[in-house]
């Protein structure tokens, strides 16, 4: 029963992770004034998302794989940026929920050791 609590706590990581760049995605769309702004934001937000993450956070593919202190910093700008960007984008509750969830997988996976 714990190993698959720990496997959907993995899921819900990976889940997480999308939403971010959904989150981010969204933000851009939302608050950009025109056509071509709204395309810089909406796209262009998530791929410096996926830059960043690609470098530093992917578990077994970053470029320069951050542990520790720093790790702990990129998955909150990471993750606290995705919550942000719904706010900012008019969603707050969405938001909190958005937060919410990642503390308690954060939380999860260090007690686990994921």
């Amino acid at each position: 029963m714990l190993s698959l609590a720990k496997n959907t706590n993995l899921l819900v990581m990976f889940l997480l992770e999308l939403g971010v760049l959904a989150s981010v995605g969204y933000w851009g769309f939302v608050v950009g004034q025109n056509l071509p702004v709204k395309l810089l934001l909406g796209l262009g937000g998530p791929a410096l998302f996926i830059a960043v993450w690609a470098v530093f956070g992917a578990a077994n593919g970053a470029t320069i794989p951050l542990t520790g202190a720093a790790r702990v910093l990129l998955e909150v700008l990471w993750f606290g940026g995705g919550a942000m960007a719904l706010v900012m984008a008019g969603r707050l509750a969405p938001g909190l929920v958005f937060a919410a969830v990642y503390v308690v997988n954060a939380a999860l996976r260090l007690l686990w050791n994921q």
